[in-house]
């Protein structure tokens, strides 16, 4: 069945995602269609589609500015929808995968009012191919860490220092005590738009034309949208649906779409650019444009996050230490470049601004004794930090690993909220973070969310930040992991089978 059809048939989105992997997604949708806002865009020229997958900064709206914070937001939706291969793929395999790419996009316009398809593959697809992922097909032309180049820059998730997981015996979490899994899909589709229609139509396509080959599991929607967050908290009665900012369109209540807090797309590809460069890969080499994707997906504990003086005495989590547990805990909110420390009331409608600043003070200021803008910030000891609290902060420990030498990020981050009952112990539907980064080696990734973790720091500095004012680690909780190489366009429909 052709996308066409599928719209001819005039299904409601309801219905559609009622056929098949997609089933779990219809209670989302529904509230989704009742609080959502169909954004207004401003009309973009057409360009050649480009070989970086995932570089749509030519298609989607133009920065601007909230509180004077410059941001810039992406399609409303995104739908991960990972599949397993039910057999090994052929040739034409291959070719029926990129005539249906071809036919989406022919289908619907490369742009948040159509559909942006994206396809990566994990490690088990590279193991199915001739001599698997030490063969000489798939190690000869997987790009390798310029500083070991016995690795590969694909590489398995890992369990993060602070995830529950065996090989982490002494970490535990209050709320949702569920331990990290690390998948083993072969294929995930990454499907982005404004029109949750769009995202049904071109899901169930898939279905149905590999229903032969591939085995859709669980998708996850993600949705992101200022304001989104409350209304969805409003409309299902969250306990806590009072304190989150009106304004945000992430559910820890900051904006996390900083223009300043991503990188351009070809410095996080295996080929690079001039500021950073991590891998062998040489332009024009079979990968050169290609990228590994990590995908978690993550419980978080808001209850406590956003507790209030009675849940958690004497001062409960007020704007203040949210703030320093997501950014560093030398900054303070700002509203238009004036320092602002929140309201009078630090809980009511987030307490304070939603849109802060991503200020980067150096790789090292989340370390002991450092000097920023000359004076010692140590967030260990409380030298420097507000009122000498022990705090260390989410963005500042990620910072010491997560950018080039000249400060520009070697990241992007798709990052948003979810809100689903997705291995939630009691199969209540709880606010979710679906995350996915794009990066150039896993490698990368791993030791960026080790050090976001900031174990190491804190035991070097006799544990004198305590777990409750470690960042936002005791409120997440990743019960899934997976790492994906993302090929450039040219070779995006199963990668290397031309070569077999």
């Amino acid at each position: 069945m052709g996308l066409d059809e599928v719209f001819e048939r005039s299904l409601t989105r309801r219905n559609l995602l009622k056929v098949g992997a997609a089933g779990a997604l219809a209670a989302q949708v529904s509230l989704l269609e009742q609080v959502a806002t169909a954004p207004e865009r401003m009309a973009l020229a057409a360009g050649p589609l480009p070989d970086i997958q995932f570089d749509i900064g030519n298609f989607i709206a133009p920065a601007f500015t909230v509180n004077g914070v410059l941001v810039r937001f992406g399609p409303v939706y995104t739908l991960f929808a990972p599949a397993r291969l039910t057999r090994n793929p052929n040739r034409n395999d291959q070719a029926r995968l990129a005539n249906a790419l071809n036919s989406i996009e022919a289908a619907l316009p490369f742009s948040p009012s159509g559909v942006f398809t994206f396809v990566s593959y994990g490690i088990p697809y590279f193991r199915r191919l001739p001599g698997g992922l030490t063969g000489s097909l798939v190690a000869g032309r997987i790009p390798r860490l310029r500083s070991n180049t016995s690795r590969l820059a694909l590489e398995e998730a890992v369990p993060s220092p602070t995830d529950v997981h065996p090989s982490n015996p002494g970490i535990k979490k209050d709320t949702f005590n569920v331990p990290v899994r690390i998948e083993a899909n072969d294929l995930l589709f990454t499907l982005r738009s404004d029109s949750l229609n769009n995202l049904s139509a071109v899901l169930s396509f898939l279905q149905g034309s590999f229903s032969d080959l591939l085995s859709f599991q669980t998708p996850r929607l993600m949705f992101q949208q200022i304001g989104l967050p409350r209304r969805v908290a409003d409309s299902v009665r969250l306990p806590f649906a009072g304190r989150v900012n009106p304004q945000t369109p992430m559910w820890m209540g900051f904006a996390d779409q900083q223009v300043n807090a991503s990188g351009p797309a070809q410095i996080v590809t295996f080929v690079g650019n001039s500021s950073a460069r991590l891998t062998t890969a040489a332009a024009g080499s079979y990968f050169d444009n290609g990228s590994i994707q990590h995908l978690s997906h993550v419980i978080q504990d808001l209850v406590k996050f956003y507790a209030t003086p009675a849940q958690d005495p004497p001062a409960g989590e007020t704007f203040l230490e949210r703030v320093q547990y997501m950014f560093r805990s030398n900054q303070r909110g700002t509203i238009d470049g004036l320092p602002a420390d929140g309201n009078a009331d630090q809980f009511t409608n987030g307490g304070g601004p939603a849109f802060l600043n991503n200020t980067f003070q150096g790789s090292g200021d989340a370390l002991a004794n450092i000097n920023v803008a000359g004076k010692v910030f140590d967030p260990a000891t409380g030298q420097g930090t507000f009122e000498g609290e022990h705090r260390m902060g989410h963005i500042a420990a990620l910072q010491r690993s997560s950018r080039a030498a000249d400060g520009t990020p070697i990241h992007i981050r798709n990052d948003g909220t979810g809100f689903n009952s997705l291995d939630v112990p009691d199969g209540s539907n709880q606010p979710k973070l679906e995350f996915t980064v794009f990066v150039p080696t896993a490698d990368f990734f791993t030791r960026m969310r080790a050090n976001t973790a900031a174990l190491d720091i804190i035991a070097a500095n006799g544990n004198l930040v305590p777990d409750e004012d470690n960042g936002l680690e005791r409120f997440l909780t990743a019960t899934r992991r997976q790492n994906f190489l993302v090929p450039p366009r040219r070779h995006r429909a199963f990668p290397l089978l031309e070569l077999t």
